[in-house]
């Protein structure tokens, strides 16, 4: 039996697929190729006649599924979009998932822009790296302190929009910062919101209330367009925005004028809507804006962690076993 992976795999999940087969690895972080189109996947598929494939953002359609010998699919994805589930199921073909890989990171990347935006740590940088600091007298020291005065997350309210294993985890390491949970999510278990202290409450009055928004919910014909200018218009001039959703859920006109106006004091934004966000991406001429290219996810841990649940679950299925994170387990009996 031979495999295919496309995905970002670790050494670690390697090693227990080379146990069971032969492995042909070609990683799209060492190819350059995010994804590969449809007849570049099915020809590379034959070509190694790999009958087992992991792929994390190469589409798996139905076409693929009727052109390749698969009998086993993962997605290195916890929502697993690009693979065509119906088309794999009517074949008898398991489709592998990897859910909440990378949830610990890009919680803990919004804490970490959270605290860069409010304490002006990359503005800080930028000024030092300018090549304008000299210090030839106390004024310039006192511009420069002046010019980063931050804001403590300390005793802050938190707004939180969509509290789902992102939104969570957010909330759980926010606690050590002593601050009040605010959280908007119509769907929420109350006692989810109970275990992290947290007050539900409506959108405009999180927005009204919060010192820090941040965004966790999933990107749907609800939640597309949600925030719009109305929201950033009643926060409060010390308060600061922070994504790392989808950029399609803020109204992005809104939220650059709510920041070059001032009427709100920051943004920390990981996704944009021309995602992700390149050089010449305007939030850029902003001094009160950090911005990153949706890294969210991209940790060395996400990729060992999405690497070993795959694996070991293709080696159950393999053993005749059953495996974990099956979106399809009835092809299974």
């Amino acid at each position: 039996m031979r495999c295919l992976v496309t995905a970002a795999f670790h050494e670690d999940g390697l090693r227990i697929l080379r146990e069971l087969m032969n492995v042909d690895y070609r990683s799209w972080r060492d190819t350059g190729k995010v994804y590969l189109d449809g007849g570049e996947l099915v020809s590379l598929i034959n070509e190694v006649g790999a009958e087992v494939l992991v792929v994390e953002s190469d589409f798996v359609t139905r076409d693929t599924i009727e052109k390749c010998n698969l009998k086993i699919i993962a997605s290195c994805r916890d929502d697993p979009y690009n693979v065509d589930v119906r088309a794999a199921t009517a074949k008898g073909i398991p489709v592998i998932y990897a859910p909440r890989r990378n949830t610990v990171a890009v919680a803990e990347l919004a804490v970490a822009l959270m605290l860069a935006a409010m304490r002006r740590v990359v503005k800080a940088d930028r000024i030092l790296r300018s090549g304008r600091v000299e210090y030839k007298s106390s004024r310039d020291f006192v511009d420069v302190y002046n010019a980063t005065v931050g804001f403590e997350l300390s005793g802050k309210k938190v707004g939180i929009v969509g509290l789902g294993a992102i939104g969570f985890e957010v909330a759980k390491r926010l606690k050590a910062f002593d601050v009040e949970i605010l959280v908007y999510d119509p769907y929420v278990d109350p006692e989810k919101v109970k275990a992290v202290n947290g007050r539900l409450v409506g959108l405009e009055e999180l927005f009204r209330e919060s010192d820090v928004v941040t965004v966790h919910c999933k990107l749907t014909q609800e939640t597309a367009g949600m925030i719009r200018e109305e929201h950033f218009a009643v926060m409060k001039p010390t308060a600061f925005f922070v994504n790392l959703a989808r950029g399609a859920i803020v109204d992005e006109d809104a939220l650059f004028k709510a920041l070059r106006e001032r009427w709100i004091a920051g943004a920390a934004l990981d996704v944009v809507q021309q995602d992700p966000a390149q050089s010449d991406n305007r939030f850029l001429t902003l001094d009160n804006v950090v911005l990153t290219p949706h890294i969210g996810g991209n940790t060395h841990d996400t990729i060992r962690r999405q690497s070993v649940m795959v694996a070991e679950d293709i080696r159950a299925i393999l053993k005749g076993g059953k495996p974990k994170n099956v979106l399809n387990p009835e092809v299974l009996r």
